[in-house]
């Protein structure tokens, strides 16, 4: 294969713009079909959503064309951390009810979902889940979600796909995705097919599309704390009351109407934060926690303390201490799109492919493998 100056190849059969876990995904689909692939990444490694986030493998709570790829992908990601060498947990997710408006949704979630959903009651729940919270009632158990390290994983897969023969040019801007071509600022290279797997950055190569879609910004407050809780490093990810009216597999559960009603009269600031107070344990034994969502198109870069405040008050209740200390914040950013999956063709040989609403840890490696097909 012959090469640019700079080491690039000059031509391939497949270029994947973008190493999050989504053109990581695409890169390995093209690759087990026999197709030479060139990673190209504008950082000098993944530093992106796809390490900014809980590494929870949310396969139950999903809904529609979603749930079919995170079904697909579970069974990947088993496969991959196989291959890649990190740690994947089948460990599955706690969903704490501390109201009988989130009972009664989580009973109505469970009888279509028999297979899936175990019930549980107060003390399974405050078992499992670590937390200290003497209002929860009960809540579920979710045994097919998986969790990952999100800071190693993505780099593994990158690493692992490299011994596999599939080319990276890291530290590498693309300037431009032609039919055919990307131009980037270490010279152009051929290609047969393109995918462009940008996230967010969707509008800056194809802005006609991302408005079609309604691409938005959407920004995550997150933080690493530790406390007076027991360390649980291989136990569940733990949902709570306000997750109900973020997945959109309990969109359907007739109860979800009162739940929301409620949090509006009792707690209109988790509705306008659009909170989503969700935790996982790291293997250092510190928490995970998060999290809330701003949406602009661009996005202020002077966010108020305050939401990590709220975050921080409603974990201490939650886990039951007030001794919490923040040891990380960051922010995640992802595309907010009208649908959760954005897969189009802005140019003869090239695909789009955005994952809308956070979910592409989850569902990924099962939606690359449907998307794939359509650029080979």
């Amino acid at each position: 294969m012959s090469e640019t100056s700079v080491g690039l190849p000059a031509a391939v059969d497949v270029v994947v713009v973008g190493a999050g876990i989504v053109g990581l995904s695409h890169a390995l689909e093209a690759h087990e079909r026999g197709a030479s692939v060139l990673v190209l990444e504008r950082d000098d490694r993944p530093v992106g959503a796809s390490v900014r986030n809980f590494g929870h493998i949310s396969v139950t709570a999903q809904a529609g064309d979603a749930r079919r790829a995170a079904e697909r992908a579970r069974t990947r990601w088993i496969e991959v951390a196989g291959h890649a060498g990190f740690d994947l947990l089948e460990c599955g997710t706690v969903v704490v009810a501390r109201a009988v408006e989130e009972l009664a949704v989580l009973e109505e979630f469970a009888d279509g979902r028999a297979d899936s959903v175990e019930l549980l009651s107060g003390s399974e729940v405050r078992c499992r889940a670590g937390v200290g919270d003497p209002a929860v009632l009960g809540g579920a158990f979710f045994p097919l979600d998986l969790r990952v390290d999100p800071r190693v994983t993505a780099p593994s897969i990158a690493s692992w796909l490299e011994t596999r023969g599939v080319r990276f040019g890291w530290s590498t801007n693309v300037l431009a995705v032609d039919s055919g071509m990307v131009r980037t600022n270490r010279g152009a290279v051929e290609a047969h097919s393109i995918v462009l797997a940008v996230n967010h950055d969707l509008d800056r190569f194809a802005p006609e599309l991302a408005v079609s879609v309604g691409l938005r910004r959407c920004e995550l407050e997150m933080l690493r704390v530790t406390g007076p809780v027991p360390a649980n490093p291989d136990g569940p990810a733990v949902l709570t009351g306000s997750s109900l009216l973020r997945y959109d597999g309990f969109a359907s559960c007739p109860s979800l109407g009162a739940l929301r009603d409620r949090v509006r009269r009792e707690r209109p600031e988790l509705l306008e934060h659009v909170v989503n107070l969700m935790l996982t344990h790291r293997p250092d034994g510190s928490i995970q926690l998060g999290d809330t969502h701003v949406y602009a198109a661009t996005l202020d870069p002077f966010p108020p303390e305050s939401l990590a405040e709220l975050l921080l008050d409603e974990a201490s209740t939650l886990l039951g201490t007030d001794e919490l200390a923040v040891q990380e914040r960051w922010r995640g950013v992802y595309a907010s799109t009208d649908e959760p999956f954005v897969v189009a063709a802005p140019a003869p040989g090239v695909l789009a492919v955005t994952v809308g609403s956070g979910i592409g840890m989850s569902t990924a490696l099962g939606l690359a493998a449907e998307t794939i097909e359509r650029v080979l």
